[in-house]
């Protein structure tokens, strides 16, 4: 009588979203690892005129990421908001689904560089297949549809929290592992290609079970429309009975934005920054840095569960950004890996902001709207990828050798302009609050 309870709670777990985001991102550490180290090796031997080899090798690496990484952001735009337009018509798993085919067929991408020995350049037509399967654009946002529609608005940023967390637990597996993982090989596989074919078989698993296992579920409050949040700290984003308050929208998306901007810029370069002298880190150190970034979903987690008893969602917004801001600007400054790991301590809580930001959003919506809101969202911050990648690019091959972490200080600067939006929503709620107060008053 035990087992047979036992089967079906786990098979019910095996159908919730949160199975899917675990193993897609393992899926995607190991392949995040792969690429950086085969883009590593494939550019030793360049060679630019005026350079010396190190920053030859940095300035090839920097645009072959330049270039992958626009093409990722572009390419996805119009494939996730056809499918946001499915996901919003009853067909909820279909920017989970597609992109998962996407991921399945850029990981043999590089399992052909690796094993065949073509020009690495060849990831830049998988990017392509993978931008128009709708690509992380279109799949991020399918994942925070269902959550949201699984959840009540007032414990929506925890439930949306706890998906980041085991995001980057999974994250945090997989980077350990992945920089042991791609030294393995036998005698006839080459560095990279047993880590990829693990790669490419969870991404197939996951895929088939998106198609065969995944539930979607909806809460009784999304069954019955759009319900007011009845905490008055957040009563700045209910939903005012003429529509939606699109002033909040428009400064709910400005943050998110700019916010992006100085987080996407410095993640950017974080990568190639520590191949470099004097970190020259190795493919084990890697992982491990990889890792201590995804502690940061456990500390921001655990954060939300603090703060929210105390604060408002925008204060948990800004405690966020405070954190991040702090720790990419010591970032500039770093030389050694332990000044590495202790600016990575101060982002403590720097993941806040997206999932909070993104719980704020799906408030001031129905749920027949969730996927295309949600989904302008990404896309909005995709466009700030289309800017920041050649941005920070050419500003860090241009200061690499008087300055090379100025891009850190930047990202700093474009975070604490980020808080000026959200601290106008924030002074706008007592306004709104009075008004919530009369509307249930009446």
């Amino acid at each position: 009588m035990v087992l047979p309870s036992c089967c079906q709670m786990i098979f019910a777990v095996v159908r919730q979203i949160e199975t899917v985001v675990v193993l897609e991102q393992l899926a995607s550490c190991f392949f995040d690892t792969a690429l950086l180290l085969v883009v590593r090796d494939r550019s030793s031997n360049a060679s630019y005129p005026g350079l010396s080899e190190e920053a030859s090798r940095q300035r090839a690496m920097s645009d072959f990421y330049m270039t992958y990484n626009l093409i990722v952001s572009l390419v996805p735009i119009l494939p996730a908001l056809l499918l946001a337009k499915l996901s919003d018509r009853g067909r909820r798993k279909a920017p989970i689904v597609v992109p998962l085919g996407g991921y399945v067929l850029s990981r043999l991408g590089l399992l052909l560089v690796l094993i065949v020995g073509l020009p690495v350049q060849l990831m830049f037509g998988a990017a392509v297949l993978f931008g128009l399967s709708g690509g992380y654009s279109a799949f991020w946002p399918g994942v925070m549809t269902l959550a949201s529609l699984g959840s009540t608005a007032t414990d929506r940023s925890k439930v949306l929290m706890r998906v980041e967390l085991l995001y980057g637990a999974a994250g945090l597996v997989g980077s350990l592992i992945s920089g042991h993982l791609f030294l393995v090989n036998s005698s006839t596989l080459g560095d990279g290609v047993v880590l990829l074919i693990v790669s490419t078989l969870l991404n197939l698993l996951i895929f088939i079970h998106s198609i065969v296992l995944l539930q979607v579920k909806v809460s009784s409050s999304d069954e019955n429309g759009h319900l007011l949040s009845s905490t008055s700290d957040n009563a700045a984003f209910a939903e005012a009975p003429g529509g939606i308050n699109r002033v909040n929208m428009v400064l709910l998306f400005a943050t998110a934005f700019l916010y992006d901007f100085a987080v996407g810029g410095a993640v950017e370069i974080l990568g190639v920054f520590v191949l470099k002298e004097p970190l020259s880190w190795s493919a084990t150190q890697v992982g491990y840095g990889n890792a201590a970034g995804c502690i940061i979903f456990l500390t921001s987690f655990v954060g939300v569960i603090l703060f929210r008893r105390c604060f408002s969602d925008v204060t948990l917004i800004l405690i966020g950004m405070v954190s991040f801001a702090s720790g990419i600007y010591f970032m500039s400054f770093v030389t050694t890996t332990y000044m590495f790991y202790l600016a990575r301590s101060l982002n403590l809580f720097a993941l806040i902001p997206m999932p909070t930001i993104r719980s704020l959003l799906s408030q001031q919506v129905p749920s027949s709207s969730y996927g295309t809101t949600l989904t302008s969202l990404q896309l909005t911050l995709k466009f700030a990828g289309l800017a920041y990648i050649p941005a920070y690019t050419k500003i860090y091959q241009r200061t690499l050798d008087w300055f090379p972490g100025f891009v850190f200080t930047l990202s700093s600067i474009f975070t604490v302009l980020g808080m000026i939006p959200i601290s106008i929503v924030r002074c706008r709620s007592p306004r709104s609050n009075q008004c919530y107060r009369r509307i249930q008053g009446d």
